[in-house]
């Protein structure tokens, strides 16, 4: 049997930051709470977001998200929306800041503590509900505006992927303009993010073919016009075929993930490097490719027809030349992960929710051999 989910409402385009204010008013929120962090506060993009809302809102800004939101900082802001007297959220910015704005929705209604809605130990029967969560992406990456999950690193150093149809936002506003001022190398990584959503979810062997026919239009359009967003961030078609592909890989991703992020979520944790997630799904996903090929033969036909690759092309190997065409790290090493982090990083790959997705069981050894291959 396959149930098939789709999922919230999106508005897509550029200018559709003009919906804001009447989404707000739709969604009953008259004080949010707009979960950001300080680097776009410095680029301006708060500014013209809290711009767009105007009159008759009284936004209060949270922007101190880290690049990896932790469970501390979610407690921060979830002080701050109590404190306030706040009725709802605005979640902007990359994955980070809509990951955290969903944590603070949940808490704020169901109460904590977070580690209780682990959906590996049944904690999405503990939901009593959320509140209201408007998501305006300035990244094409992540899709977390409308995905069912997000991931917090908690107190206790485990990077958790929470996963329930209640963290799908109310209304998801994509409006290519924000991601303009993006620069090359978080263009790269983010848009290598999104194309490993549509690659993982794909290959997920969860039954749901038209979330798999949107993961390949995703991976089509991000393959195709990643390397021109890097080149020329101005090229405006190329940044909205960018956030297109982000946001079908995450409408894909409702089938599940993979090994690729298991071992990104565990290298996620390593706080002394703090690595940037979609570097790391961009560095991972061609062994991850290798190993999985021979069980997934007919799906990598089609993986090689949407990227234009001739019919029994190696698809790790293009994917490792994207990675350098669009300047993405040779490996972990580059990143600042050592020798002495592979032991942990293999424990938590094994125990990650998205491990259960890949289409080939991995063990801890070929999780290490993985790892090894990625550094």
């Amino acid at each position: 049997m396959a149930t098939l989910t789709y999922l919230t409402t999106t508005h897509f385009d550029f200018g559709t930051l003009e919906m804001l204010p009447k989404m707000l008013k739709q969604e009953g929120i008259t004080k949010p709470l707009v979960a950001t962090d300080a680097g776009l506060v410095k680029a301006g993009l708060v500014e013209t977001v809290l711009g767009a809302i105007g009159d008759g809102f009284a936004p209060i800004v949270y922007d101190g998200t880290p690049g990896n939101p932790t469970e501390e900082a979610v407690k921060d802001a979830l002080a701050i929306y109590e404190a306030e007297g706040c009725d709802g959220i605005i979640a902007l910015g990359g994955g980070s800041s809509m990951d955290l704005g969903k944590a603070v929705g949940l808490l704020a209604v169901s109460g904590g503590p977070l580690e209780q809605y682990d959906p590996l130990t049944g904690g999405a029967k503990l939901i009593k509900g959320m509140a209201p969560l408007i998501a305006v992406p300035t990244t094409s990456g992540t899709g977390s505006e409308v995905s069912v999950g997000f991931v917090i690193i908690l107190e206790d150093g485990r990077k958790m992927t929470f996963a329930s149809p209640a963290f799908i936002p109310r209304v998801a506003i994509c409006d290519p303009e924000l991601t303009m001022g993006l620069p090359p190398m978080m263009t790269a990584a983010t848009g290598m993010d999104a194309i490993t959503h549509c690659i993982e979810a794909f290959l997920t062997p969860q039954v749901n073919p038209p979330a798999e026919g949107v993961a390949l239009d995703g991976l089509r359009r991000g393959w195709q016009h990643l390397p021109r967003a890097v080149a020329d961030g101005s090229d405006r078609d190329a940044r909205w075929q960018m956030m297109m592909c982000s946001t079908e890989g995450a409408l894909a991703f409702v089938k599940g993930l993979g090994a690729v992020h298991a071992m990104s979520h565990a290298a996620g944790r390593i706080r002394r490097v703090n690595p940037h997630h979609g570097t790391l799904n961009a560095v991972f996903l061609p062994a991850v490719l290798r190993f999985n090929e021979n069980t997934c033969e007919e799906k990598y036909a089609r993986l090689r027809e949407a990227i234009g690759l001739e019919p029994g092309g190696d698809l790790a190997a293009a994917i490792e030349g994207m990675n350098a065409q669009i300047g993405i790290p040779s490996g972990l090493g580059e990143m600042g992960i050592e020798e002495s982090d592979i032991a942990e990083m293999v424990e938590y790959a094994g125990k990650d929710l998205a491990a259960r997705g890949n289409p080939r069981r991995a063990s801890p050894e070929d999780f290490e051999a993985m790892i090894r291959a990625s550094m």
